[in-house]
């Protein structure tokens, strides 16, 4: 595939310059990617991007969550984890935890907008603005119902929906719906009540 260059190291994961420069990747070059030593690649407006590997405390609290969500979300809706979903022909997300359809095929690395029900980032030093601002422009433009944001240090839950407000592009916007560091409860994507204390590691 013409995203690596040269398949051996130090050059195995650099993207192709030429085609970095203009920017013109899309999701299918991710789709493509060898399942074997893959980075973490996201990919926005075009160009890929490898994004730094998480904390350990990061990865306590991302599965702690995938877990809670897991045992209780209803038949229909499947928990998993940095599952890469498409936001369109050239963006590319890989969200901490997600909830997606449940019918949705196991075999699968990606999907698709209309196939995730709720997109969750946990905020670390490095990804503050990406997590804060991007990254929900990102879903919510693409139509994602729900996304929630997790601080650390302390663990603080903000839970948001998409609202009826529209960005400055014609985009949907989320709309803050519950925040806490105790106890979430929400009525969708499913009946919630979500202590806080069971994702702090």
């Amino acid at each position: 595939m013409s995203a690596w260059p040269n398949p051996t190291p130090p050059d195995r994961w650099r993207p192709a310059p030429a085609r970095q420069q203009r920017a013109d990747y899309q999701a299918v070059d991710l789709q493509n990617l060898p399942d074997d030593d893959s980075p973490r690649v996201e990919f926005v407006d075009g160009a890929l991007q490898v994004t730094p590997f998480p904390t350990l405390g990061h990865q306590d609290i991302a599965g702690l969550l995938w877990t809670w969500l897991r045992r209780h979300a209803p038949a229909d809706i499947r928990a998993t984890q940095a599952v890469a979903v498409e936001l369109g022909y050239d963006a590319s997300r890989r969200p901490d935890v997600l909830l997606c359809r449940a019918d949705v095929p196991s075999d699968r690395s990606w999907l698709r907008p209309h196939e995730v029900v709720l997109a969750v980032e946990i905020v670390s030093p490095g990804t503050r603005r990406v997590d804060r601002f991007a990254k929900p422009g990102g879903y919510a433009a693409a139509g994602i119902p729900f996304y929630w944001r997790i601080e650390q240090d302390p663990v603080h839950v903000y839970a948001y929906r998409i609202g009826d407000r529209v960005g400055p592009g014609g985009e949907r916007q989320y709309e803050l719906v519950a925040d806490g560091a105790d106890v979430i409860e929400l009525t969708v994507p499913f009946g919630i009540k979500l202590p806080v204390a069971e994702i702090t590691p």
